[in-house]
């Protein structure tokens, strides 16, 4: 039985992610990455939702969004996705669907469950990326998460950051984009190897 849809409502958290059909790739190459970010950046122009954190995988996508208003964040991924399905299906001769059915969604429903959504959206390229060098260096370099706008919050950027690092934000620790890398790397050693594999695979 497929998994029921929250109910969305305006000012709450989602999880949002989807994989490709059959669990086939749905990013062959770098213009595959950024032609998505460009529709997402464009989209959520169009849209009153916020963006918190996201990863594209070769696989699949995570988004942490949260809904500002009473449009539910369903038209907004279902015109970014069927942009993105038509540019793929046109560059690659390919007809048919690019996705794996509709997004599923997850409600977040508190601060701690936003708090650790994000982490794990943002330590999915662990297992890819790992064989660079030491774990968080490797997933500061990797170009298609949110994880590296955190780092540097003065640059451009596409996400809305000011919602998490409030949490990170005291008169006794100021540096909140240091807080929060460290609160993603503090996480790394617990997770198994094994875990890691799973998360970078697409299996969710």
């Amino acid at each position: 039985m497929p998994a029921r849809q929250p109910i969305f409502a305006a000012q709450s958290f989602y999880h949002i992610y989807n994989r490709g059909h059959n669990k086939e790739s749905i990013f062959l190459n770098h213009k595959d990455y950024s032609r998505y970010l460009k529709r997402l950046e464009k989209f959520l122009a169009k849209h009153d939702v916020a963006l918190i954190a996201y990863c594209l995988m070769p696989n699949h996508v995570h988004l942490l969004l949260r809904q500002n208003n009473n449009e539910s964040p369903g038209g907004f991924i279902h015109r970014l996705h069927t942009a993105y399905s038509m540019y793929f299906n046109k560059k690659y001769e390919r007809v048919g669907s690019v996705f794996q059915g509709r997004f599923k969604a997850k409600h977040v429903d508190s601060e701690e469950y936003l708090l650790h959504v994000s982490r794990y959206i943002h330590l999915n390229p662990l297992e890819i990326v790992r064989a660079q060098g030491p774990a968080l260096n490797s997933l500061l370099k990797y170009p298609w998460s949110s994880l590296k706008e955190y780092a540097h919050p003065k640059l451009p950027h596409i996400a809305n950051l000011e919602i998490l690092l409030s949490y990170f934000s005291s008169r006794s620790r100021p540096n909140t984009p240091k807080n929060y890398l460290q609160f993603v790397e503090d996480q790394i050693p617990i997770i198994p190897n094994d875990r890691l594999q799973e998360i970078s695979d697409g299996n969710l």
